[in-house]
């Protein structure tokens, strides 16, 4: 083993639902790695079987390492306070506490399990951050929907809907983050606001407004925005643009791509074939919800946007 490769450290959160997912996309990234490189793997979770982390420690190889973290005890006091609303469960929080759980990194990334990564995952590593807390991409959803855009400028309080972020895909300055008490301050928020709309993501956005470096969409691609012309890095099957849903998603040929090659193909294949009317119609009546509930917290927040319109 050369001990000279530059360490990436790759944080994915998950539950034993999701395994089969994270599957396809640690094949695409892993498939798109690099010699040069050790890829430090660290899977957070409360609740995977012994199984699944089996399965998943197939994929190490001599420059991936891959780790499951059990955050329950350590998480136990702030668990029930973690608000989580229709498919989410609290795995989603775990990316804010990766600052203190891991001093030993200055910089890391996180991605969530639904992407494909289709270059070496190490180019987006590799990004000046300077003093910024996070490096991400703009929310390709507030970017399509405007009560998402009047939700994140009046509620959330980011100035220009722009510069909201999606926490999908993160490059994380611990150092920083460290230095700024990130999750002293998240925990008094949580006590303070309940985000309901996008939780954890709210809370990102809010906290870090300001000290955020925006990079562009071919990192964080999401089918909501159709099919770009221009080179596409990762892949993110957010919202209901599942591919292990339906036949008709923008991008559906790179999940299956990579999904081929796992063990849980088949059983990828079972989801879509099993996913029936009444699902989407739940999904869909979740969705409708969802911008429902922007449109309300807006409506009851004042409007000084005005001035600078």
């Amino acid at each position: 083993m050369n001990n000279n490769l530059k360490e990436i450290p790759i944080f994915f959160a998950v539950d034993d639902t999701y395994i089969p997912i994270l599957t396809v996309s640690l094949q695409s990234l892993i498939d798109n790695s690099s010699k040069e490189n050790k890829y430090i793997i660290k899977i957070l979770y409360i609740d995977v079987s012994e199984e699944n982390i089996a399965k998943i420690k197939k994929y190490e190889k001599e420059n991936v390492e891959i780790e499951f973290i059990n955050l329950k005890n350590r998480l136990e006091k702030v668990l029930g306070k973690l608000y989580t609303r229709n498919y989410f469960s609290s795995t989603t929080y775990f990316r804010l506490f990766i600052p203190e759980l891991y001093p030993q990194y200055d910089k890391v990334l996180y991605i969530d399990s639904d992407t494909i990564i289709l270059i070496d995952i190490a180019e987006l590593y590799n990004e000046e951050m300077g003093d910024n807390l996070v490096a991400a991409i703009p929310d390709g959803a507030v970017q399509t929907i405007e009560v998402f855009q009047e939700y994140v400028e009046k509620v959330v309080g980011v100035i220009d809907y722009n510069n909201y972020f999606n926490a999908g895909i993160l490059l994380m300055n611990l150092a920083e983050l460290r230095k700024y008490k990130f999750q002293e301050k998240f925990l008094y928020l949580l006590e303070k606001v309940k985000f309901e709309v996008a939780q954890d993501q709210d809370y990102l956005n809010r906290l870090c407004k300001g000290r955020v470096k925006l990079l562009d969409a071919s990192w964080n691609r999401m089918p909501i925005m159709g099919v770009s012309n221009e080179q596409t890095k990762i892949i993110h099957f957010n919202l209901g643009f599942k591919p292990w849903h339906f036949d008709n998603i923008p991008y559906q040929e790179y999940f299956w791509k990579y999904a081929d090659k796992t063990e849980f193909c088949e059983l990828l294949k079972e989801f879509r074939k099993n996913y029936t009317e009444e699902d989407k119609e739940r999904d869909d009546a979740n969705s409708a919800k969802l911008i429902e509930l922007a449109k309300k917290e807006s409506d009851c927040v004042g409007d000084d946007r005005i001035n600078r319109r």
